[in-house]
């Protein structure tokens, strides 16, 4: 059959990259505190367990304030330099915004060692705002990318349109660009969002004493009785990686029809 090797190696990789995360929930319920075949019953301790410990509830919400900022930061910095890259012609452009973009490139154990002397150079302490400092510039060129194809995509005479009503450039794009690009933004903070929370060198490097979420579980994968707890955290984060991706689909469609494209397909 036509197309047969090709579709049997995509089932074969599918199954290979979520096989793991479909056993997650197989062992969040599982009574026994190893984690290996056969099963020994069904059990919520692990969930309990997780939910009554208090350094997982302050990792937790050291992460969710720490993803929240990043997401918002890149956002609107990214939102800044998207419209400038579209609209605007200056001189310099190309290295600008190659040097926006570097961080998506350079290896993120260097940009963690490069921000962790710069900030102790300059006497600030490592703390949660070292950390949102950290991931406001790793997720900003996620921003971008997602922001300047928003962008892009729209017709520049809409804008002149405004103005030849009467519309000033700040309300013309306030009530005519920003609305249409609106899909586009919400895209970009879930991506930001998602990747600050689940970012482990640069908060290893910059969080000092304050755990977060990727901390807290390396530190907890030395003990075996902690691993059942991981998965059933483990657990927690697919379903919410499923939500925000749901979230991130619809809005992307809007967009779509908002602007009258063409889908061609997206994340579901």
């Amino acid at each position: 059959m036509r197309g047969g090797g090709l579709r049997a190696y995509a089932i074969a990789y599918l199954l290979f990259l979520y096989a793991p995360i479909l056993l997650l929930p197989v062992f969040a319920f599982n009574s026994g505190t190893i984690i290996a075949f056969p099963l020994k019953g069904f059990t919520t301790e692990w969930f309990a367990q997780m939910w009554g410990n208090a350094t997982l509830r302050r990792a937790m919400l050291n992460s969710l304030t720490i993803a929240v900022s990043s997401a918002v930061f890149a956002t609107c910095l990214g939102l800044f330099a998207a419209r400038a890259s579209t609209r605007f012609a200056f001189p310099g452009k190309g290295p600008i915004m190659g040097l926006i973009m570097l961080p998506l490139v350079l290896p993120e154990i260097i940009v963690s060692i490069s921000l962790l002397v710069v900030l102790l150079g300059i006497g600030i302490p490592l703390s949660v705002f070292t950390v949102i400092l950290g991931h406001t510039l790793i997720c900003m060129p996620y921003a971008v990318a997602i922001l300047t194809t928003a962008f892009s995509s729209l017709d520049r005479s809409l804008e002149e349109a405004a103005q030849d009503l009467g519309e000033t450039k700040w309300s013309a794009f306030r009530l005519v660009i920003l609305p249409l690009v609106m899909p586009g933004i919400i895209s970009a903070m879930l991506m930001s969002f998602t990747i600050s929370l689940d970012e482990f060198i640069i908060a290893f490097f910059l969080a000092g004493n304050e755990p977060t979420l990727p901390t807290y579980i390396f530190s907890q994968l030395r003990f075996p009785k902690s691993i059942s707890m991981i998965m059933a955290l483990g657990t927690v984060l697919v379903g919410m990686s499923i939500l925000l991706l749901t979230v991130a689909e619809y809005f992307r469609r809007r967009g779509v029809a908002r602007t009258g494209q063409k889908d061609s397909g997206g994340f579901i």
